[in-house]
């Protein structure tokens, strides 16, 4: 597909202005093509017997599901996909007796309930739930819809199809048929311990139900019906009773955008049969009491002892407290986050990744439901290494998990955990192109400044290896999206930020200093810096931790403080605009992908209202960059897909037209159909070499452009 690349300019520049500016190749020392060559690893899981493991691989846009069994854990691809087509592949899990993985091909339909088909595809893309036979690799359709689970017998698998919930089989060839046809959305399927019924959510606008369907009777079972918002139902191991999250009505009443609100929420326990119900612990009400955003949020351990995250200290925690009730016991330590959890097959011990004593990495810890010290796993004091995504076997012998490094992308990693002194094994490992350049790769330094109102930012500064003495670098800032992410000192284990981690070291190859600012607003330094208040449509807090990371760069001796530039995605793109928006004397060029220009317009088209505050709408645009557009004088790259379907294309239009009328020059490249995590391989290369050659164009105008 011929994506659109087109120039707008002062009209007081000519052609020849433009090429002057222009420059042949320079060879470098490993090309964008090789660096974001290994296949990227998402979605690890374990059988739930044995010692089997899948995941999911994109190589260079290939997607595919891949296979290993222990104990020698060759990995092995599953799926056949071997094109560049954009259909991801997500929600693995495996059949009960290890048999089948099931999946998810294809993403999320936008609001027009059409699936992203980002190679404009004459035949529409589709999502669909999928199996695969791990010992032949056959293939079976189980049918279109989403967020398939598995019986923990037998052979069904339920799954979300548009508002109801559908049943498949493993073994039959009939067609799928609904389990009921019940009014509101019905999603989130979970089944009961014995495979006999499954406990659904049930969303009606105003509220919503937990029901629990009887495969047996046929019957629909309403757990305690209310008038509040009640969600993740979770199974005793005995199946006899339902945990769920319960949270007070909103009524009628909209949200205030312009300031934060709590959302407070509590944990209730009910008798299956009898209905019988009990509030067994209850939030604050206070900011950082707000439900936290998880699906492990909640989880029902060994001892009857139920889970759940908390940021009641301000730090995203794990917590136990007896199902009966009782006082919640705190498992893992304040001062850091958790991130991703696993059970053992048992429920009594608990392997989590965290920021704990490494607060810019991620190490693996163990901790049992009951309470105690947590232990390391994985973790090292002054290791670079980041370890993510644990998953034990069901055997419980094996740890598996992700794996990286500042040199190596994330891979697959096994840990024996009853014999620890065993080296861990790498699986997968010859998957990773030979020319693949780890030795030439920079470690980022760890950096820390502070902000103008004296919040501490971390960030990850990335220098050329080959910088001479004395030398003053160009500089590029990037912001990452989200904002809720926080970037490493390595490669990172989400596929947006694992291929900007590539390209900022690509740019350091090419010579530039780097700085990555981890800004507030992100995650991994507490909810208080999370939920900074006046950030974004409130008042652009974080922007003035951008400006401090220029402040830093031009206080180096290395830097030329004329030669620094900007570049970001989603979030990082609204950063980026509005450095140049606000500050064209610190920012001489900017590469904006997807970014929010008018924080008032996107409140508008999301039907954001504001609770109480009439000034809202101005705050917002004036936490915009079109407020600052007649400041703007920096020269700007916009790249935007049209089928975005987290920041509106007419974000990227009407700034555009801004720029335009005031002769500011912009230059832009659109992909059809192409949606807002990118989802074409050759589309990334097409961005980060057009934004190689846009930098150099104005940051190194004396030397040879990127290839």
């Amino acid at each position: 597909m011929k994506t659109l690349r087109l120039i707008a300019l002062p009209f007081c520049l000519s052609l020849v202005c433009l090429l002057s500016h222009s420059s042949v190749g320079q060879n470098n020392s490993f090309t964008i093509e090789q660096v974001l060559s290994a296949p990227f690893p998402e979605a690890l899981v374990a059988s739930p017997k044995g010692q089997r493991i899948a995941w999911t691989a994109n190589a260079e846009g290939k997607r595919n599901v891949w296979f290993a069994d222990g104990p020698t854990f060759k990995a092995r691809q599953l799926t056949p996909y071997n094109q560049d087509d954009g259909q991801e592949l997500t929600q693995l899990s495996f059949s009960s007796d290890g048999k089948f993985v099931i999946y998810v091909r294809g993403g999320d339909p936008n609001g027009a309930g059409e699936i992203p088909n980002p190679t404009s595809s004459a035949e529409p893309a589709v999502q669909a739930v999928y199996a695969v036979e791990c010992e032949t690799g056959r293939i079976k359709a189980l049918g279109e819809g989403t967020d398939p689970k598995v019986a923990p017998t037998g052979a069904l698998v339920a799954f979300s199809q548009g508002s109801q919930i559908y049943l498949a089989s493993l073994l039959t060839n009939t067609k799928p048929q609904p389990l009921f046809i019940a009014r509101g959305n019905n999603d989130s399927p979970e089944w009961s311990p014995d495979g006999k019924q499954i406990a659904f959510v049930s969303r009606r606008n105003t509220h919503s139900l937990i029901g629990v369907y009887d495969l047996t009777t046929k019957t629909i079972r309403w757990i305690a019906p209310s008038i509040e918002r009640d969600a993740y139902p979770r199974w005793s191991l005995d199946g006899k009773r339902l945990a769920f999250i319960r949270q007070p009505a909103r009524g009628l009443r909209p949200r205030p955008i312009s300031e934060d609100s709590p959302d407070p929420w509590m944990i209730m326990v009910a008798e299956v049969a009898t209905g019988q119900i009990k509030e067994v612990w209850r939030s604050g009400k206070a900011l950082r009491d707000s439900l936290p955003r998880s699906e492990d949020v909640l989880q029902w351990g060994n001892a009857d002892r139920l889970i759940f995250i908390s940021e009641t200290d301000g730090w995203r925690r794990l917590y136990s407290i007896p199902a009966s009730g009782g006082e919640a016991m705190a498992l893992t330590p304040t001062n850091s986050e958790v991130e991703h959890i696993a059970f053992a097959p048992d429920k009594r011990t608990i392997y989590f990744s965290s920021n704990y004593q490494d607060i810019d990495r991620r190490h693996l810890w163990s901790v049992q439901v009951t309470g105690g010290q947590p232990q390391a796993i994985t973790y090292l004091q002054g290791s670079q290494e980041i370890e993510l995504s644990p998953v034990v076997t069901g055997d419980g012998a094996e740890l598996a998990y992700f794996h990286a490094s500042p040199n190596y992308p994330a891979a697959v990693r096994v840990l024996h955990l009853q014999e620890r002194d065993k080296p861990f094994r790498s699986i997968a490992a010859e998957t990773i192109p030979k020319d693949f350049p780890a030795n030439k790769l920079v470690a980022p330094q760890q950096v820390i400044f502070k902000a103008a109102d004296g919040v501490e930012i971390h960030g990850q500064l990335f220098l050329p290896k080959d910088a001479r003495p004395g030398e003053k670098l160009p500089a590029v800032i990037f912001a990452q999206g989200g904002p809720m992410r926080q970037m490493l000192l390595g490669w990172h284990y989400l596929y947006y930020y694992h291929n900007a981690y590539g390209f900022n070291q690509w740019l350091a190859n090419k010579g530039y200093a780097v700085l990555s600012v981890n800004f507030r607003s992100g995650i991994g330094y507490g909810y208080d810096f999370r939920q900074a208040p006046k950030r974004g449509a409130r008042g652009a807090a974080e922007y003035q931790d951008i400006v401090a990371g220029a402040q830093y760069l031009r206080n180096r001796n290395d830097i030329d403080a004329t030669r620094i530039g900007m570049w970001g995605g989603s979030y990082g793109g609204y950063l980026t605009a509005m450095a140049l928006a606000r500050n064209s004397d610190l920012f001489a060029v900017g590469v904006d992908i997807h970014g929010v220009h008018d924080w008032s317009a996107r409140i508008s088209n999301t039907n954001w209202v504001d609770g109480g505050n009439r000034d809202a709408a101005k705050i917002a645009f004036e936490s915009s960059p079109v407020a600052s557009v007649d400041k703007w004088k920096s020269p700007v790259l916009f790249i935007h897909g049209d089928d975005d379907r987290n920041v509106a294309f007419a974000q990227t239009v009407d700034l555009a037209v801004r720029l335009r009328e005031r002769n500011v020059p912009f230059e832009q490249i659109v992909f059809p159909d192409e949606v807002h995590d990118f989802l074409l391989h050759r589309h990334w290369l097409e961005i980060y070499r057009a934004g190689a050659e846009f930098l150099d164009r104005h940051l190194k105008p004396n030397r040879t452009a990127s290839k």
